[in-house]
C-alpha cells in the first residue's frame, strides 16, 4: 500500500505572540541604544570643557611653584569632568535615551584618570614634573579611545589626537608643557565639540 505524503512540509512550531513581541522590543531597544550611543558624548559639553581649560592654563602659567601649577590643573580636571558628565546626562534626558552608553563611557574613562592621578604623584616624587603633561594626555586619550568604542568614530579619533599630542609633549622641553595642555585639553575639546554638536546635536 502506497504511503501518503503531505504536499507541504509541516509548519515549524510558532512562538507565543507575547514572546515574539518581547523579543522585538528588546531588539529595538538595543539597536536604538547602539545607534544613539554617540549622544553620550555631548558636543556642547566638549566645548565647555575646552573653554574651561584655557583660563586654567593662563592661571597655571602664572604660578610661582610647581605645587601651585599642579593644583590648578588638577582642579581644572575635576571641574571639566564634572562639566562633561553634567552635559552628557542633560543630553540623554533631553533625547529620552538610556543612560547605558554614558555609563559605559564613564567606566572606560575612570581607570585611566585614576592611573594619571597616581602617576602624577610618582613623577613628582621622582623629580620628573616635565613628564606630567604628556602622561596626562596619553592616559586621557587612552580612556577616550576605550570609551569611544561605544560612540561614533569622532570620539575615538579625538582620543587618538590626545595620544599623539601626549607622545609629542613627552619629548618637548618642560617649559612647553603648559601650552601643550592648553592646546590639547582646550583646543581639541573645542574643535571636536563643535563638530559633534554640528553633526549629532548638543
Amino acid at each position: 500500500m502506497a504511503l501518503v505524503r503531505p504536499i507541504r512540509p509541516p509548519a515549524p512550531p510558532t512562538l507565543a505572540l507575547h514572546t515574539q513581541a518581547m523579543d522585538n522590543l528588546r531588539f529595538i531597544r538595543d539597536t536604538m541604544e547602539t545607534a544613539g550611543s554617540f549622544t553620550a558624548v555631548p558636543g556642547v559639553g566638549g566645548i565647555a570643557m575646552g573653554l574651561s581649560a584655557l583660563p586654567a592654563a593662563w592661571v597655571a602659567g602664572r604660578q610661582t611653584s610647581l605645587a601651585g601649577w599642579v593644583t590648578v590643573w588638577v582642579a581644572e580636571a575635576f571641574f571639566a569632568l564634572a562639566l562633561g558628565f553634567f552635559f552628557a546626562r542633560a543630553k540623554a534626558r533631553a533625547s529620552a535615551l538610556s543612560a547605558r552608553p554614558a555609563r559605559k563611557f564613564a567606566l572606560a574613562l575612570v581607570p585611566p584618570v585614576f592611573a594619571a592621578a597616581l602617576l602624577t604623584a610618582v613623577l613628582l616624587r621622582a623629580g620628573l614634573p616635565q613628564a606630567i603633561p604628556g602622561t596626562w594626555m596619553l592616559l586621557y586619550g587612552t580612556g577616550v579611545v576605550a570609551g569611544g568604542a561605544f560612540s561614533v568614530r569622532l570620539v575615538p579619533l579625538m582620543g587618538l589626537c590626545f595620544l599623539l599630542f601626549g607622545a609629542v609633549t613627552l619629548f618637548l622641553p618642560g617649559a612647553w608643557g603648559n601650552a601643550a595642555l592648553a592646546a590639547s585639553f582646550g583646543g581639541l575639546h573645542i574643535l571636536f565639540g563643535l563638530i559633534i554638536a554640528r553633526r549629532y546635536g548638543g
